[in-house]
């Protein structure tokens, strides 16, 4: 990648999402989608339950050498805080209680966040939504990496490296491109977030914390599940900036890998995201599918043509308006 691989700027486009064209289109041909834009009543179920399986994971882990913890907190914790990093995903759509309780998914969703370790909901929520309005959006979707990152991560050894230092990207490159005013919520869920990890460290000791930080750290960088950052919007085939992944480590996360779908519906909870692509085939199976995040990952490390720059930008009014 960057100029030794061929690649040095980003795909700049003109055009609107097509998602929005698609959408317009599938609801006037198959209105019953509708039916399907309701809340996911076991969603806060399949939660609780993962939040509950990590802090009992966290207590467990107190006696166990370092090597060992590190090992769970891969093997198992990793599983389960990307698992909720992508329930919080969700709920951010309002798909746990409807948009008529947001509130009720903004307290559930700090509920989801507590095994991740650091305060994370509130913030995602604010800017996922420019995510879906300005999607490649140039200094509005703050999902695209910057010139920088193309630039420096432009070897496979430096996108290997880009690929271990996720958590941390996404938590800075926010506050780079499109910085925004804190906001109450924030605060509550740090708040919320400190609480409960001095309980924790006052009960069980400093390993459940280093556990449950750990299980985030490395379930978000180099892991299998970590796939789908890339596989979601990096260009594996020109024209395309939206790829869908209908395997099985959807089970485990909330159908994420239906992102095309997602896209085109994002007030459909991620239990009915398979029903779109059963009720309108035509409009899915033609489209480029990834069939393994592990060999997204392969392919994004060791392709000349794939890296940070491998992403659809948009001139976006407001980005010009800032300007």
């Amino acid at each position: 990648m960057g100029n030794s691989a061929g690649r040095s700027d980003f795909e700049w486009v003109y055009t609107d999402q097509p998602h929005t064209q698609r959408r317009k289109e599938m609801l006037a041909k198959y209105p019953a989608i509708k039916t399907l834009m309701r809340p996911d009543p076991n969603l806060k179920w399949a939660v609780s339950a993962l939040v509950l399986a990590q802090l009992l994971a966290s207590y467990l882990v107190r006696g166990l050498a370092w090597r060992w913890l590190l090992f769970w907190a891969y093997a198992f914790g990793g599983c389960v805080n990307h698992s909720l990093t992508l329930a919080i995903h969700d709920i951010s759509h309002n798909t746990a209680f409807g948009t008529t309780r947001s509130s009720h998914n903004r307290w559930f969703a700090i509920f989801a966040n507590l095994p991740i370790g650091v305060p994370y909901s509130a913030s995602f929520k604010k800017y996922h939504i420019d995510h879906h309005r300005y999607l490649g959006g140039d200094g509005l979707d703050v999902d695209v990496p910057t010139r920088l990152e193309g630039w420096l991560f432009c070897t496979p050894a430096r996108k290997l490296l880009w690929l271990a230092l996720q958590p941390f990207l996404y938590t800075l490159r926010p506050l780079c491109v499109h910085p925004k005013a804190l906001t109450r919520m924030e605060v509550l869920n740090t708040l919320v977030q400190l609480a409960v990890d001095t309980i924790i460290f006052s009960l069980w000791g400093l390993k459940p914390i280093a556990y449950l930080l750990a299980s985030s750290l490395l379930g978000m960088g180099l892991h299998p599940i970590s796939g789908h950052f890339v596989a979601e919007h990096y260009m594996f085939f020109k024209g395309h900036e939206t790829y869908s992944y209908y395997g099985p480590l959807n089970w485990i996360t909330f159908n994420v890998g239906y992102h095309v779908e997602h896209h085109d519906f994002p007030s459909i909870p991620s239990c009915n995201l398979p029903l779109v692509r059963k009720i309108a085939p035509e409009y899915y199976d033609h489209l480029p599918q990834h069939h393994s995040w592990m060999k997204v990952l392969w392919d994004f490390v060791f392709k000349d043509s794939l890296g940070p720059y491998a992403r659809v930008k948009r001139v976006c009014k407001l980005a010009e308006d800032r300007l």
